[in-house]
């Protein structure tokens, strides 16, 4: 195994596909770095990854689930608007709705706070692989790995903050756990909102045009990192801290792009899984996409009614509606482009030709078995898919009110109260209401229990079913209504004491306790074969790897910094090209069809700056319009929204937000004729913080050229 991963990080001379691969830069292969410059990369190799003037240094983590870019000496960072669509939110009301009407601040003290908001900057990533292998990791169970990773991150932890306390670490597997990098970090938490456009164009076309090519929405927002004024190092949030001076920021180009221009992005790639066994992906396909979609799609309906009729409850649910429509359709594409272009059936292909070449090599051979397998999946797809049903019903960050706080108090919720007297021992729930709408958040409840109960097993059903049928008819409002009016989980900033008898009995506790129950049987069901697939996954990794050792082989992605790179292009979309760009005629063009799709809704203001003849230096050098969106073949992922993507030089000429709905299957098989990465071009940001913003302040720290 160790002759696999030294192989992966020193070749020098093998070519890649240019339009495929998620590369940490620390040891970016030579062969990828010489196709990077055929391909019109102009840098030397160092100034991606090394020195306080790399690359690398001005490319930010974004809260811990998008990416972003500092572009200005003073700490600027630009992110996309649906990254920062919850900050956004959380400072809205009826009275000041930054939401719909955007947000300018006009000075250093108008910028606003955001409470657990935070960006990262990599500090440097090294592979551990050996070390951890001479341990006997590879030899773990799934859980005895987990607590050992867990144990060795911590002791790692303690011994860089006694050297620098602003630092943390992270041990993370590659290569389907073949191989581990140790990445450290440090977090700045004092980030604060600056600029925000109305939702009207953050989110242009909406669920119409989301994954959808061509693309218009003005995708930005705009947020400041402060610091300590003493230290200039990372500090919680105070009045009196200062912006950031950073090493590093990105200069930002007007030059623009023709096709085939060099395009790379760096950022947070989340998840992908080209490794991943036909047996896999069939269980992706239907046991986690569909239920996602399906389930999905029930809450979604009830939320934009509701969101639709009261402007108080589209605020508190904006941010839930657009995180979860998110990856429902991309759900949705994803199982239509796998059966589409038959990958399945691709996989088995591939998945023998390794059988071949192991029974010639005699690799693995005993270990990797694909009958068993297959064997195993099948075994698991019940729990598998009831898994998801559950998660989605029950288990997100999404879900109604009841629910998430009648499964906190079995999850090891902060009991308050004197030591050694049970009896003074409470729980107690801050008012959240500014959150959650009663009358919605109680029919998602009650459509959510009648449709799991419709697509999942009587064996994954929780016991409250039965109060259901037996004391409320089998009207499933009804025993929601009495949930939300008995239980004393739903009364906000109250003492419950936890140990008087009543509290066993509250409806609200018992709910939960079902809900546990029938969550632990499913994770046995899971964990009896779980365990087993994921070493015969590592397996047929590590076959594939030593198989295509002549090959520069990158990891799946794992929310660690990742560089792709390409060209700026079209494709061909139903047999004809696509074209590689936007321009402001095709947004007017949309904005009036608002009557017939209120997606397509924007003040008149937008249609008005979008009309003009002049963009004056933001127009295209070469076609004379206003580009807003493009198209690129950069290899990205859920994650990379708010990656910055920069030519040639390094200069910035967009940010990554979406990629297209030809391709959603890229996250398990990448189709360089079809996967294209959308970004929304630097130079509509900066016309929409000049014309509309009226962002002087602002575009002279840029100082864009």
């Amino acid at each position: 195994m160790k002759k696999i991963l030294l192989t992966l990080v020193s070749l020098l001379s093998l070519t890649a596909h240019a339009d495929e691969g998620m590369w940490t830069l620390y040891n970016l292969p030579n062969a990828v770095y010489e196709t990077m410059k055929q391909e019109n990369y102009e840098l030397p190799y160092g100034a991606l990854y090394q020195g306080d003037d790399a690359i690398k240094n001005c490319v930010v983590n974004f809260g811990g689930f998008c990416s972003g870019v500092v572009v200005s000496p003073d700490g600027l960072v630009f992110t996309n608007h649906h990254c920062g669509f919850e900050a956004i939110r959380s400072h809205s009301t009826v009275e000041h709705d930054y939401m719909l009407n955007g947000f300018v601040s006009n000075s250093y003290e108008e910028e606003l706070p955001n409470k657990n908001l935070f960006v990262s900057f990599m500090v440097e990533q090294k592979d551990i692989t050996p070390m951890l292998d001479s341990l006997g990791i590879q030899q773990m169970s799934s859980d005895d790995r987990y607590q050992f990773l867990d144990s060795l991150e911590n002791a790692m932890l303690k011994d860089i903050e006694k050297q620098d306390s602003t630092l943390r670490v992270e041990i993370k597997p590659y290569y389907e756990g073949n191989a581990y990098y140790l990445t450290t970090y440090r977090d700045y938490p004092d980030v604060r909102l600056v600029f925000a456009l109305p939702k009207s164009m953050g989110k242009f076309g909406g669920e119409t045009d989301n994954w959808m090519w061509p693309r218009q929405t003005c995708d930005f927002s705009v947020f400041r990192i402060y610091v300590d004024p003493k230290t200039g190092g990372p500090a919680k949030y105070s009045k009196d801290n200062v912006p950031m001076k950073p090493k590093k920021w990105a200069p930002v180009s007007l030059q623009g792009y023709v096709p085939g221009s060099f395009s790379m992005t760096i950022g947070y790639p989340g998840s992908t899984s080209r490794y991943l066994s036909s047996y896999g992906i069939r269980e992706r396909r239907d046991a986690m996409n569909t239920p996602m979609y399906q389930t999905r799609e029930v809450k979604q309906e009830i939320m934009l009614r509701h969101m639709r009729a009261s402007e108080a409850v589209r605020i508190k649910y904006d941010s839930k509606y657009a995180s979860s429509s998110n990856y429902w359709k991309n759900s949705i594409g994803m199982n239509k482009c796998i059966d589409s272009i038959g990958l399945i059936g691709q996989k088995e292909a591939y998945e023998q030709k390794i059988r071949q070449w192991q029974d010639s090599t005699g690799f693995l051979k005993g270990q990797l078995d694909f009958d068993l397998l297959d064997r195993l999946y099948q075994k698991r797809f019940a729990a598998a898919r009831a898994l998801t049903f559950y998660n989605e019903t029950f288990g997100r960050r999404n879900t109604d009110e009841m629910t998430r706080r009648a499964l906190r108090v079995h999850n090891g919720m902060i009991v308050n109260g004197k030591d050694g007297k049970p009896k003074s021992h409470y729980i107690e729930f801050k008012d959240n209401s500014d959150t959650w709408d009663y009358d919605t958040d109680r029919e998602i409840l009650a459509a959510l229990l009648k449709h799991y109960r419709e697509k999942v097993e009587i064996k994954y059903q929780p016991d409250f079913y039965n109060v259901i049928d037996h004391d409320f008819k089998g009207d499933y409002q009804k025993f929601v209504d009495y949930l939300y009016k008995k239980s004393k989980l739903m009364k906000s900033d109250k003492k419950i004491y936890i140990n008087k008898k009543s509290y066993e009995k509250d409806p609200g506790v018992v709910y939960g306790e079902s809900l546990k129950s029938v969550q632990a049987d499913i994770v046995i069901d899971l964990e009896a074969v779980s365990d087993s697939i994921d070493m015969l996954e590592r397996y047929l990794c590590a076959a594939k790897l030593r198989m295509e050792e002549d090959m520069p082989l990158y990891s799946d992605a794992n929310f660690t910094m990742r560089l792709s790179y390409g060209q700026v292009g079209e494709y061909l979309l139903g047999g004809k090209p696509s074209g590689y760009y936007t321009t402001a005629e095709s947004i007017v063009e949309k904005m009036n069809k608002a009557n017939e799709n209120f997606e397509y809704e924007a003040e008149p203001i937008m249609k008005e700056l979008l009309s003009k003849q002049d963009y004056g230096k933001y127009a295209d050098k070469t076609t004379g319009k206003l580009h807003l969106c493009f198209l690129s073949n950069n290899d990205i992922t859920g994650g990379n929204s708010g990656s910055p993507m920069f030519n040639g030089k390094g200069e910035l000429i967009g940010l990554a937000f979406d990629g297209n709905w030809d391709s959603l299957s890229s996250d398990i098989f990448f189709d360089k004729q079809l996967a294209r990465c959308i970004g929304v071009d630097i130079r509509y940001v900066l016309y929409m913080m000049e014309s509309w913003g009226k962002a002087d302040r602002l575009l002279k720290e840029i100082n864009a050229q």
